[in-house]
């Protein structure tokens, strides 16, 4: 799956495998081994694969069907910058999950975050007592 889904997101970034492994400091080889399965990219790769493809690592490994970010996501550079960490938190929650508590994507989701940071609230609690 991690090979597929890096193979998609480098074909929709216009880019080959080259240029990727040029963005990420790596070879053409290593790239084309990911994407036929020969290997698998570290924790640390997989995090620099993704931010080159601007897409979440959820998406590469199969964990979400989303491909969303910040900016697809509407949110611009600068209102990012303006997020606490706790936000960016919550935001990368909602970003995951494909609209776990929303059937849409709101049309403003800053204004989703300031709502969806009480649903995350009992989420957090749940996985706590869990553990």
């Amino acid at each position: 799956m991690l090979g597929d889904r890096l193979k998609k997101a480098r074909k929709d970034s216009n880019l080959t495998q080259e240029l990727l492994a040029q963005k990420v400091s790596t070879t053409k080889g290593t790239i084309s081994n990911y994407e036929n399965g020969h290997s698998t990219p570290s924790n640390e790769m997989l995090v620099l694969l993704a931010n080159a493809l601007d897409t979440t690592t959820d998406y590469l490994l199969g964990r979400s069907n989303s491909t969303s970010t910040y900016r697809e996501a509407g949110i611009s550079d600068t209102a990012v910058s303006h997020l606490t960490a706790y936000q960016k938190e919550v935001m990368d929650f909602i970003l995951s999950r494909e609209n776990l508590f929303f059937k849409n994507k709101p049309e403003d989701i800053l204004e989703a975050l300031e709502q969806f940071e009480v649903y995350y609230e009992v989420y957090k609690k749940q996985q706590e007592k869990k553990k």
